[in-house]
């Protein structure tokens, strides 16, 4: 089961800051995990519309390349910026 968490602009455009999901078969980096959550569509266009989206596996800065564990957390933010 993967922890999925969202940030900021995404959290408000999908109406949600986490969900569990299981690790489906197949999957295997992240770069699947965010089509995957992509592909349901709608609000969740969101996640590949999104330039510059940052994604943290267990707390680290992760690539698409990333490979993905049961039991891992997994972190989806748009850049921020502050002032």
């Amino acid at each position: 089961m993967l922890k999925i968490l969202y940030f900021a602009g995404l959290r408000e455009a999908l109406g949600q800051s986490s969900e569990q999901l299981a690790l489906p078969g197949g999957m295997g980096t992240v770069g699947q995990l965010h089509a995957h959550l992509a592909a349901r569509g709608g609000a969740w266009e969101a996640l590949a519309k999104t330039k510059n989206l940052r994604i943290a596996v267990n707390q680290q800065m992760a690539a698409m390349d990333a490979p993905l564990n049961d039991g891992d957390e997994v972190a989806f933010f748009p850049p921020v910026t502050g002032g």
